[in-house]
C-alpha cells in the first residue's frame, strides 16, 4: 500500500517525480527523437502483431512502489501487457494507469543525470516492471535492467522474456541513426 500520491502539473514536456523532486523532461535532440520513433515502431509492430499489449511514447503512469508514495513517471516509451491491463479495459483506466509499464524504455538525453536514471530504474522495478531498457544514442548501447543489468551493443540482439518473440538488432538500430 502506498503512503500518498504526489501530483505535479501537466507540462510540456512532462514533469515527473524523481529523487524526491519534480523533474521536467527535456525535449529530445533529433537523434534521441529518431531513436524513440524507431524503437516505438519496432515495439508497437511486435505488440500489435502478437496482440501482446499496448505501446505508446510519452505515456504518463502513476507508479506505486510498495510502502512508498505514488508518483508520476513518464517513460519515453511504455509497453503495457494485456496481462496487466486487459485489452477490453475501460478507456479511463488507460489514460494515466495506476501501476507501472510492463517494460519502460528511457532514451538518454545529454541533460539526464545518471542518478535520476538510476532512481527511475529502481522505482519501476520496485513497483513491478519486468524490465527497464535504457537506450544511449551517444555510446550506441542499450542497457536492460531486470534485477541484473545487461549492456548490449552492435552485434547483439535485444530480447527479453517480458517481450516474447521480440528481437531488435542493436547495431541496425544505431546504423539507422547514423545513416
Amino acid at each position: 500500500m502506498s503512503l500518498f500520491e504526489i501530483e505535479v502539473p501537466e507540462t510540456k514536456p512532462e514533469t515527473e517525480w524523481v529523487r524526491g523532486r519534480p523533474l521536467q523532461k527535456m525535449s529530445p535532440t533529433y537523434d534521441q527523437a529518431t531513436a524513440q520513433r524507431l524503437f516505438t515502431k519496432a515495439l508497437a509492430d511486435w505488440a500489435e502483431a502478437g496482440q501482446y499489449g499496448r505501446v505508446a511514447p510519452g505515456w504518463r503512469f502513476r507508479v506505486a512502489p510498495p510502502d512508498d508514495i505514488v508518483r508520476p513517471l513518464v517513460p519515453d516509451i511504455a509497453y503495457l501487457s494485456y496481462d496487466v491491463l486487459p485489452e477490453d479495459a475501460p478507456r479511463e483506466a488507460l489514460q494515466v494507469p495506476l501501476g507501472t509499464p510492463t517494460v519502460a524504455v528511457e532514451i538518454v538525453s545529454s541533460e539526464d543525470g545518471r542518478l535520476d536514471i538510476n532512481d527511475k530504474i529502481v522505482t519501476y522495478l520496485e513497483a513491478g516492471a519486468e524490465a527497464i531498457i535504457v537506450v544511449d544514442v551517444k555510446s550506441e548501447t542499450i542497457e536492460v535492467h531486470d534485477g541484473i543489468t545487461s549492456v548490449l551493443a552492435a552485434g547483439d540482439t535485444l530480447t527479453h522474456c517480458a517481450l516474447p518473440g521480440f528481437a531488435l538488432d542493436v547495431g541496425a538500430l544505431f546504423a539507422k541513426l547514423r545513416g
